[in-house]
Order: C-alpha cells, then structure tokens, then sequence
C-alpha cells in the first residue's frame, strides 16, 4: 500500500461507468494505443480517451463493452487528441492493462459507491 488518503479524498475522485461507441486506431500515440469514444449518459454525455488497452483488445471487441472510468480529471492532451476522462485497468503479469469493467449491465453514468 501507498499512502493512506482519507475518505474526502476518495469522495472527490468521480468512477463511472461507461459504454464504449466508437473505437479507433491511434498511429500519433508513443505506445499502441486506442481513441475511445465511450457515452457515460445523459449527465455527463460522450468523452473521449486513450487508452493502452490493444494488447488484450480488439476494437471489435471493445464496441458496446461497459468500461469504469474517472470523469473528473482535467483534460489531457496527449500527441494530436484530447483525453477527456482516464479509463481504468490493472496490469497483468507482462505489464499489459487489463480493463475495470463490471459484473453486470448498468445504466450509463452510473457513480462507484
């Protein structure tokens, strides 16, 4: 473990959870990666976001799957896109990202609690 932060902290980081529209290759990225178009519902609408997901993943695969993501980062540029939201994973044993994802369908938008 890191460091402990307190409940407050954990409060202010907003986890939701999406479904990825559209998926795109992205030849400008440092490393393989994906631009995602992912629709989070009616409050907060469709963001954009890169993610280094294309070992485990084909765009194929990821159209219409529901992916876990924070949505209150500032925007990042990154190479010639604008990542709107940081979508989550862990890294198996290679260092490849594996995607948060949830158990069951939900509602777009729907907030970690």
């Amino acid at each position: 473990m890191d460091k402990l932060i307190s409940w407050e902290d954990f409060e202010q980081v907003d986890l939701r959870v999406g479904t990825i529209l559209e998926v795109s290759d992205f030849p400008k990225a440092r490393r393989p990666a994906y631009q995602l178009h992912i629709d989070f519902g009616p409050e907060i609408g469709i963001l954009k976001s890169s993610a280094q997901i294309t070992y485990h993943y084909t765009k194929e695969t990821l159209v219409g799957r529901q992916v876990v993501a924070v949505v209150n980062f500032p925007k990042k540029q990154i190479a010639n896109f604008m990542s709107e939201c940081l979508v989550t994973g862990f890294e198996d044993e290679h260092g490849e990202i594996v995607l948060t994802s949830v158990e069951q369908q939900v509602p777009n938008g729907s907030k970690l609690k």
